[in-house]
């Protein structure tokens, strides 16, 4: 509770730097040759399903360590995390549609990329109904430990699906051998929005886990009277 209390100003005062920085710069770009105006979702699209997976990588490796060691601590970082990247999830498949409208003509497709993401929306949420269906807290974070794990093989489908499956999606245009596809003019912008999305994923993170660690005591105390 000490540390998160003093990290999260800090880590708010970068969302704030970052995301303002990044949103003026994305939306100042000029427009692409072949996605005109459009390309500036990719300020918002990009970053968020980003967080997605990486949300759910943290609560993978939470579970993890909630199954081995048997840390409360653990649990609370898995159980929390969920909601937070069902949320980015949600704002990737949305604004994903909103960009491939234009682009594809279409608001969705039946593709890898896009299916298996979906899928990992739906993976977050059954992750969360398991939890909260079970009433005895141990039983329920051993029980979603499992689950999150076992979900975490949708991550590496939807990282290497634009190269195991024919797909409208494009493929990696930034971490490539040869180096970005994109221009500085974007890329600029777009890692300013990637680390202030992270760094909000990690502000809401803590906030929601003091929640409920105070939540927890509060119980407890209630419980012992």
């Amino acid at each position: 509770m000490d540390l998160s209390g003093a990290l999260l100003p800090w880590f708010i005062a970068v969302v704030v730097i970052c995301a303002g920085v990044g949103l003026f710069l994305g939306f100042s770009t000029p427009p692409d040759y072949q996605q005109g105006y459009t390309v500036r979702i990719m300020f918002i699209h990009v970053p968020a399903a980003w967080v997605a997976m990486m949300a759910y990588g943290s609560m993978a490796v939470a579970s993890i360590f909630g199954l081995v060691n048997r840390h409360p601590l653990a649990d609370i970082a898995a159980k929390t995390a969920a909601p937070i990247g069902a949320a980015f999830t949600a704002l990737g498949l949305v604004t994903g549609s909103l960009w491939g409208k234009p682009m594809w003509g279409a608001w969705w497709v039946w593709d890898g990329r896009l299916t298996s993401f979906l899928l990992l929306l739906l993976i977050y949420l059954a992750y969360i109904a398991l939890n909260d269906a079970i009433e005895n807290e141990q039983r329920a974070a051993r029980v979603s430990a499992i689950f999150a794990i076992v979900g975490a093989v949708n991550l590496p489908i939807i990282e290497f699906s634009v190269q195991w499956w024919t797909t409208l999606h494009q493929g990696e245009s930034i971490l490539r051998k040869d180096g970005p596809s994109i221009s500085p003019v974007f890329l600029w912008p777009l890692f300013l929005m990637a680390i202030a999305y992270t760094f909000l994923f990690f502000v809401l993170w803590m906030v929601r886990i003091r929640t409920e660690i105070l939540n927890r005591r509060m119980r407890s105390m209630v419980e012992a009277q």
